[in-house]
C-alpha cells in the first residue's frame, strides 16, 4: 500500500510541473513587428506578452520589392513553416511573396524574391549577437538573438499571421 501511495504522490507532482509549465509557455495567435521600433510582439488575443529586439537587412526602409534589395516586406503574411536545418539558428518562413507582392515586382521586370524568415544568428556566429544585433546585417529577414528565437519557436505554430509594419 505504501508503494502505491508514493506512486501515486508521484504521479500528482508530475501532473502539477506539467500543468505549470503549460502554463508558462503562451502560444500567439499573432506576430506583429514593427520595423521603426525594431521590435517583434508576440499577441494573444490583441495582447502583447513579449516584446523582442530585431533587425533587418541593409535598407531597413521602405516594402520590399525585388530580389536583392535588401529589404523586409511590410504587410500581412502566414508564419507557413519552421526548419531546424537553416544557416541560421532556427528560422520560420515568411509567405512572401503573396500575389500583390508578385504583381508589384511583374509591374517593374523585377522577380520579387523570396525566403524571408524570421530567424536567429547565422549558425558559428552566436557569440557575436551583441553587437550584430545592432546592425542591419540581414538580406531582408527578420533576425534575433538565439535566446529569443527560441521564444518565438516556442509561441508560434506554422499557420500564425504576422503583420510588418513600417
Amino acid at each position: 500500500m505504501r508503494l502505491l501511495g508514493k506512486v501515486g504522490l508521484l504521479i500528482v507532482l508530475l501532473l502539477m510541473f506539467q500543468t505549470a509549465f503549460a502554463e508558462d509557455t503562451q502560444k500567439a495567435d499573432t506576430v506583429l513587428v514593427i520595423k521603426s521600433e525594431k521590435r517583434l510582439y508576440l499577441l494573444n488575443k490583441g495582447v502583447p506578452f513579449a516584446s523582442l529586439s530585431v533587425t533587418f537587412g541593409g535598407q531597413p526602409k521602405g516594402h520590399k520589392q525585388s530580389r536583392g534589395d535588401q529589404r523586409t516586406p511590410e504587410g500581412h503574411y502566414r508564419l507557413d513553416y519552421k526548419n531546424v536545418n537553416s544557416q541560421f539558428y532556427k528560422s520560420i518562413h515568411i509567405s512572401y511573396p503573396n500575389a500583390e507582392d508578385r504583381a508589384g515586382a511583374r509591374k517593374l521586370g523585377l522577380s520579387p524574391g523570396g525566403d524571408i524568415m524570421v530567424h536567429g544568428q547565422a549558425n558559428g556566429w552566436e557569440w557575436a549577437a551583441p553587437i550584430v544585433q545592432l546592425l542591419s546585417w540581414t538580406d531582408g529577414c527578420i533576425a534575433l538573438s538565439n535566446k529569443d528565437m527560441d521564444q518565438v519557436w516556442v509561441a508560434v505554430d506554422p499557420g500564425t499571421p504576422i503583420e510588418i509594419r513600417p
